[in-house]
Order: structure tokens, then sequence, then C-alpha cells
């Protein structure tokens, strides 16, 4: 658990006082993994004959659109605790926020933009997907580093203690407990979702089927770790969490797509 790589103390500079300034863990992993959702998404969009330059700008869109989600449904889920603790506001910037927040808030952004420059909306989704699973792979390791996402107490021989007292003040983090390794758990899913999603892309039978495999796969393997997950102050809906009960609803609305999507350009494929 590393949430600072480094602090650089302040500076007196002609009087002034500047600093100190922190490098954190989180921050870097997260700039990585956009970057490297971007690389990904480039190359998936020239193998599928697509323009990859605007695919790396339909990307940075859904990206930011994202991030932004991420943190206000983390608002959201948590309000009452922010409400209560307006002076914890700024950990948001310092948490993974709520990806689902985040997927939600990317649809009617990547519909805006791809309806704006033309762009076939499946075959794009599709380039994305591989990027997005990769991304969460590398930003979960930075939930890691900076303690947030925990899991639950257990005695499993790789369980994690976390002892850096920097992330029990910005984010919570119990000390000193043994915890699953939740935020790992997620990235080794993603990280096989990714593998998944380029074997499955030079195969797949219709536009749309990767990145709704993707949406499939993630919303089961969410609502699983969520079993795991020990920062239970983010909502509930009935005996669900927050996050199990979008899963659910993210799994059944890929299945009936599936078969849509795939009835519908089987049929548009057979007109003469």
């Amino acid at each position: 658990m590393f949430p600072r790589l480094f602090t650089i103390p302040a500076l007196d500079v002609f009087g002034t006082s500047l600093g100190p300034f922190t490098l954190h863990t989180y921050g870097l992993l997260l700039a990585s993994a956009f970057l490297l959702g971007l690389w990904v998404a480039a190359r998936q969009a020239r193998r599928a004959g697509l323009d990859a330059e605007r695919i790396v700008d339909l990307a940075v869109w859904v990206l930011i659109a994202g991030l932004v989600g991420a943190k206000l449904a983390l608002l959201a889920v948590d309000w009452r605790y922010f409400s209560a603790h307006p002076r914890e506001l700024l950990a948001i910037l310092q948490s993974g926020g709520v990806f689902y927040g985040g997927l939600l808030a990317a649809f009617p952004v990547a519909w805006w933009y791809t309806r704006r420059h033309r762009i076939p909306g499946w075959p794009a989704a599709d380039v994305l997907a591989p990027g997005v699973a990769l991304g969460q792979a590398v930003g979960r390791q930075g939930c890691f580093a900076a303690g947030c996402c925990w899991g639950l107490p257990t005695a499993v021989p790789w369980a994690v203690t976390f002892r850096d007292t920097y992330s029990a003040r910005t984010v919570g983090t119990p000390m000193d407990i043994a915890l699953h390794p939740v935020q790992v758990y997620e990235s080794v899913a993603a990280l096989g979702i990714f593998l998944l999603l380029l074997w499955l892309a030079p195969r797949k039978r219709f536009h749309g089927q990767v990145v709704l495999t993707y949406v499939l796969l993630y919303s089961t393997a969410r609502f699983l770790l969520e079993l795991f997950r020990g920062d239970t102050s983010r909502g509930t809906i009935g005996p669900l969490s927050t996050s199990q009960f979008v899963a659910v609803v993210l799994v059944a609305g890929a299945l009936v797509l599936l078969a849509r999507v795939r009835k519908s350009q089987r049929i548009a494929s057979s007109r003469p």
C-alpha cells in the first residue's frame, strides 16, 4: 500500500511558501489507465477499419464523462456521510469513485459524439470496450495503492493489511485489519475480460457483440465481487448493494440487446 509515491516539501520562493506537492499513486495509475485505454482503442479502430483519430477523440470524451460520473455517483450514494462531514468532500478526488456512475455517464456522451460525427455506434463501442477493461485493470491497482474500495475482514492467506495512516485520514481505510484484497480481485477479473475481448474482436459475428459481452461479464463479476467489499456505506436497494442492483439491470439489458442486435443485423444482412 503506497498512497503517495513522494512528497516535495514546501518551498520558500521570494517569501511565499509553495507546496508541499504530493504525487499520489492513484493519480499516476489512473493517468496510466487512461493512456493505455486510448492506445488500445486506437489499435482496435485501425484493425476494424475505423477512423482511429475520431475514435481516440470519442474515447477522451467518454473517459472524461466516466470520471465525472464516477465521482458524482460516489457523492450520491454516500450523500449522508458527506453532508454530515463536508470536509471529507476532498476525499472524492482521491478515491476511485463508483464505476457504474462513470459507465452510465459515458453512454449519453458516446451517443452524442457518434451521432454528431456520423460514426457507426456499435462498431465504435466494440473497439472501445477492450480499452475500458484494460483501464479498469490498471485503475483498480490505483485503488489498491490508495486503500479505497477495501474488502471485508478475512483470514485467507492472501489477506492484506493497510498501515499507512494517510489513507485512513483521506479515504477511511481500516488500519491493521486483515482484509480481502478486493481491488486486486477486480483488477485480475478486468484483465481476464480484456484478454477475452481481444480474442473475440476479430471473431465477432455481429456489431455490438464485443461491448455487450463486456457489459455482461463485468456486471456479473462486479455483482460477485460486491460480496467481498467492506466499504458498505455506498448505499443499498433492498437486499442488494447499489452496485449489485445496477449489475442485475445491466446483465438483463445486455442479454436482451445481444439477442435483439444479433437478430436485427442478421435480418439487415439478408435483405437484397
